[in-house]
């Protein structure tokens, strides 16, 4: 925290003299991941498991995953900062049930190569995996790699049902949020806006439209499952419920969790649980939880 202050009172202090020098900070600072987790201990022996190889996005090599024997395959997309070994507890189980799981890491996450990566990266693996994996039964997506898989969908990958969870709808939220934690001023708020636009994503036509998911609900079909906790303070729980008008509650359905915050939520048994209900019911199933407790696994909803 005391980092990011120093930061926030450089940079908007410097802003008053010229815009572009403290502008340029805060644009490698907002596409950078500048941190990669590693696989813990807990996800080494699964992750070890799959059957890896690469595909090159942009002149750089990203890593990804199977698992299974390649039916009923399942697509895991992970969110800012992450990979998919975090995806260990649905890997499991979804291989006990007879699916085959499919991830990848983003260019500048895990063992992909690069220093950053774009939504258009995301949607290009989530294609080029669609064509040698898909059609999905299904797909996981963990915050930003909801809004990454939402434009694939929208754009004609073939995703059976989505299950969201701690997921980005807006697009221009990511500008938003991360302006409000460096605390910018309008003026470099503004500037990041252009780069973002002329610099990370040129001809990519408009953006804050297009990489909205919220914008375009007509062109995804699939039943929605979104998961997300109360407490949430990376991805606030009105995102979830912005998908929720778009896609309207026959579609759509929302489970909270209250005390697992933007990370854990993921993890929690309870919501594995009916994630995998979700995806393996039937017939899309009505979810007849309100709020998924932290602590034991509660039971999958019918």
């Amino acid at each position: 925290m005391a980092a990011t202050a120093l930061v926030r009172t450089a940079l908007n202090a410097t802003s008053r003299i010229a815009t572009a020098p403290p502008g340029r900070v805060a644009f490698e600072l907002f596409r950078n991941p500048l941190l990669r987790g590693r696989v813990r201990p807990a996800e080494r022996a699964l992750h070890e498991r799959a059957t890896t190889g690469e595909l090159v996005v942009n002149g750089k090599r990203a890593r990804v995953y199977h698992w299974g024997d390649g039916r009923r395959p399942v697509l895991l997309v992970h969110g800012w900062r992450s990979r998919a070994s975090r995806f260990t507890p649905y890997v499991r189980g979804l291989l006990d049930l007879g699916l085959s799981p499919v991830a990848f890491d983003a260019p500048g996450h895990g063992d992909s190569a690069g220093r950053a990566t774009t939504i258009l990266e995301y949607r290009e693996l989530i294609g080029r995996l669609a064509e040698r994996h898909g059609p999905f039964e299904g797909a996981v997506a963990h915050s930003f790699g909801t809004c990454c898989t939402l434009l694939a969908m929208a754009e004609g990958v073939p995703v059976r049902r989505l299950v969201a969870v701690a997921g980005v709808a807006e697009f221009a939220y990511l500008v938003d949020g991360f302006s409000t934690v460096l605390g910018l001023n309008d003026r470099l708020r503004a500037d990041l806006v252009r780069r973002i636009e002329r610099v990370l994503l040129p001809g990519a036509g408009d953006i804050w439209q297009r990489f909205d998911a919220t914008r375009r609900p007509e062109l995804v079909t699939a039943p929605i499952l979104v998961v997300h906790d109360e407490d949430d303070d990376v991805v606030p729980l009105r995102q979830a419920h912005l998908l929720r008008a778009a896609y309207g509650e026959r579609q759509l359905r929302l489970l909270t969790t209250r005390g697992l915050g933007h990370s854990r939520v993921l993890v929690e048994p309870a919501v594995v649980d009916n994630a995998l209900a979700f995806l393996t019911a039937p017939r899309p199933p009505a979810l007849e939880l309100a709020r998924v407790p932290a602590g034991p696994a509660a039971p999958p909803a019918a």
